[in-house]
This record gives structure tokens, C-alpha cells and sequence, in this order.
């Protein structure tokens, strides 16, 4: 699987978390807890946890965080309507989509569904809806004012309610769905254009397939600890048991600290990579960005750095990942946001105050992001898995 087949076959944080696991568990990691040498992996939800034990591991962890989720448009608990002779789906927005972009695609709906008997089954609808825009012969001036409520639902291609839709996607019927996690996906492929890379979810899965081909890479010249969190949940705040803001890596870790030596010691001797996307210069409105500090496409990974921690990175963490990025001839970048423009935030700040374990922030710089379809550089997303790589080995150091 290629880093666009990825990207297909992952239209929901939960087909993202299941792919990884069955990519690693292809590769002899086994879907377990344990803390054995070897490798093992576990799903939790749309979240996914691995980690690579070495004979004789060094009392010391190396961990790359990342998230599975993408906003986009989620469907509601009761999701039929039917409106002036059309069947919609009820949605509410996920995360802080750039709106406009979710209009006139062919969206797929997928995530999971529980059924009666108590058993989660993976669903993908394939295309069947779209959110149709209002035609410019219906207004004069600009453009009527976007109102989530009213404008945002999609329009089902058939006669078919949603409901219906679904359970056909899912092989059951409808009354054996008793609830779903669902949220739309634009169905067009991702495609290279030249040197850049047009695709649905490269925030964050852009990460999250750096981060596992750098594991499986690294995996046996390590001889540290490597560990892969990729979270759910990260577009909304991440304050969830399968978020950056729960427990579900803590766990893992204190498990494997235990086993390492002193977990106290363990914890203050690892290390964590928060990658998430950055922000590349937009050509367009180049006064968003500082005037020092420019990261463009296919000139490296971004180096993320905020004074008042919206990013984890500091002078030590800053260092480290220079060095894994000149050792294997990686460039870095580095972004700063402009003084008057608002900055976002990661899983950094959030899994290094939980956890108490230096951090850096790091990714691939995009343009578009949180489009439905965003854009980043071929190069970029290589040098970033071989970045990822040398961090897991560590034999920079």
C-alpha cells in the first residue's frame, strides 16, 4: 500500500486505526498489549497504539504522536430528511472545515456502525451525496451568508433515505443499526500534480503514514523503545478517552516504563514527536505569515515553534530534531505565526503536560488546510518519513 492507496482506503479515523494495525500486523506485530521484545499493536476506536520492544531495549522511549481525524461534516443520530422532494442527510459540522470546499463533491460517508447483537462493523458508503451550491442566478452581489444549519446538508443521490443507504453499505438492515460514528469524505482520489500532492485528510494522515512507514523502517536497527500514537478526536480538542487528552497512551507507557526500569526516569530520558501539518506560505495572501520564518512545499518538514505553547517544541526538543533531520540530510523549516494572526495547536502541548515528556512539533507544511482537499509536496512528505526514521533509530545522538 502506497501512501495514496492509504489515503483512499482511509475515508474515516476508524478505516485510518484499522489500516495501521493491519499494515504492522502484517508485518509480525501482534494485536496484543503485551511487553514482550517484538512488535504489537491494538485499536481503540478510531485510535491506533503500537510499539517496538528491542532485546535489551535502553530504559528509554521514542514516540511519535500524531491524529487519525479530519473535519468534515458528521452525521446526525437521526439522519433522514426529506426536503422539497429531495432526500438529505442531517450533518453537523466536525472540527473547523473550510466550508465552502465541502460543496458540489461526490461524498462518501464512513465510520462505523453497532449493531444489535452488539458487534462494530466498518462502513463506507461510496459516492451518494453531494451539498449542492445556489446558483449565481439566484442572488445579486456577493454571495448569501453561509448558515451551518440550513446549508450544509447534503443532498442524497436517489430516492433512498439515508438510513436506507446505509444499511445496504453496511449488509444489514436497518433496524439492526442501533448506532453510528459517520463523517463524509470527499470521494476523488488523491492525485500529484508535478511536485505537489492534491488529497482529502493530508492533515493529519499526511503524519500518520510518515510516522508508520518510519516505524517499520527503523524497527530493527532501534535500540530504543519506539512507539506510534495516532489519536482521534485531535480537530475537536482531543479531551477524549481515544484523544490526546485521555488516557490511552499514558497507559501504554507507564506499562512499558515499568518494564524498562524506573518509570519516572524512563519518562524524563524519552522523547516525543508531535507531528501534525503545518502551514505553508500561501502565495496569495502572503501577509498572513511572518516575514522571517516562510515554509514553502518540497523545501523540508516544518519545525513548529510558538512562545506561548501552542506548540510543545523548545530549545532542547528543537535541537533534537535538527540533528535527526541532518543526519539522514533532511532540510528543516521552521514556522513562527505571524504576531497578529491567530495560531492553532496540536497533540503537543496537550501529551506533554499529561505525560511530562519533552516534545517537538513537526510535519509537513500545506496549503488548503482543513479544505476538503489540500495540498502538500511530494518531497516533503519523503523527507518526512526519512526525518521520522532517524528519529526512531537514534543513532544521531
Amino acid at each position: 500500500m502506497d501512501f495514496l492507496d492509504f489515503l483512499a482506503a482511509s475515508p474515516s479515523p476508524f478505516h485510518a486505526a484499522a489500516n495501521v494495525a493491519g499494515t504492522l500486523h502484517d508485518a509480525s506485530f501482534a494485536l496484543d498489549r503485551a511487553t514482550s521484545p517484538g512488535g504489537h499493536v491494538f485499536v481503540d476506536g478510531g485510535a491506533v497504539v503500537a510499539w517496538w520492544v528491542p532485546e535489551n531495549a535502553n530504559p528509554r522511549m521514542r514516540i511519535v504522536g500524531s491524529h487519525t481525524d479530519s473535519p468534515g461534516l458528521f452525521v446526525k443520530p437521526d439522519p433522514d430528511v426529506l426536503r422539497e422532494g429531495f432526500q438529505q442527510v442531517a450533518v453537523e459540522v466536525y472540527g473547523g472545515p473550510i466550508l465552502q470546499t465541502w460543496f458540489d463533491r461526490d461524498l462518501t460517508f464512513a465510520g462505523r456502525v453497532v449493531l444489535a447483537d452488539g458487534t462494530q462493523r466498518l462502513v463506507n458508503t461510496g459516492p451518494v451525496a453531494r451539498v449542492p451550491s445556489l446558483a449565481i442566478h439566484l442572488y445579486r452581489g456577493d454571495a448569501p451568508a453561509l448558515e451551518r444549519q440550513v446549508h450544509t446538508q447534503p443532498v442524497l443521490g436517489g430516492d433512498l433515505p439515508f438510513s436506507g443507504v446505509l444499511a445496504r453499505a453496511a449488509g444489514v438492515e436497518a433496524g439492526d443499526i442501533l448506532a453510528h460514528e459517520l463523517v463524509s469524505a470527499d470521494t476523488q482520489r488523491g492525485a500529484v500534480l508535478g511536485d505537489v500532492l492534491a488529497a482529502g485528510r493530508l492533515d493529519n494522515l499526511s503524519s500518520v503514514w510518515a510516522s508508520l512507514s518510519a516505524l517499520l523502517k527503523a524497527k530493527d536497527a532501534a535500540r530504543d523503545v519506539l512507539v506510534l500514537a495516532a489519536f482521534n478526536h485531535e480537530e475537536i480538542g482531543s479531551a477524549t478517552p481515544t484523544g490526546a487528552g485521555g488516557p490511552l497512551l499514558e497507559r501504554v507507557l507507564n506499562m512499558l516504563a515499568a518494564e524498562l526500569g524506573d518509570p519516572a526516569e524512563v519518562f524524563a530520558n524519552s522523547l516525543l514527536v508531535s507531528a501534525d501539518a503545518a502551514h505553508a506560505v500561501h502565495p496569495n495572501y502572503p501577509g498572513k505569515h511572518d516575514p522571517t520564518h516562510r515554509p514553502l512545499l518540497n523545501r523540508g518538514p516544518v519545525l513548529k515553534i510558538n512562545a506561548n505553547q501552542r506548540y510543545a517544541s523548545d530549545a532542547v526538543t528543537e535541537a533534537e530534531w535538527i540533528r535527526a533531520c541532518r543526519a539522514v540530510d533532511v532540510p528543516v523549516q521552521k514556522f513562527v505565526g505571524h504576531n497578529d494572526v491567530p495560531c492553532g495547536s496540536t497533540i503537543g502541548p496537550i501529551s506533554a503536560t499529561r505525560l511530562g515528556i519533552p516534545t517537538v512539533d513537526a510535519g509537513v507544511p500545506l496549503l488548503s488546510m482543513h479544505s476538503a482537499r489540500e495540498l502538500c509536496g511530494v518531497r516533503d512528505m519523503e523527507w518526512f518519513e526519512r526525518a521520522l526514521e532517524s528519529f526512531y533509530r537514534g543513532d544521531y545522538r
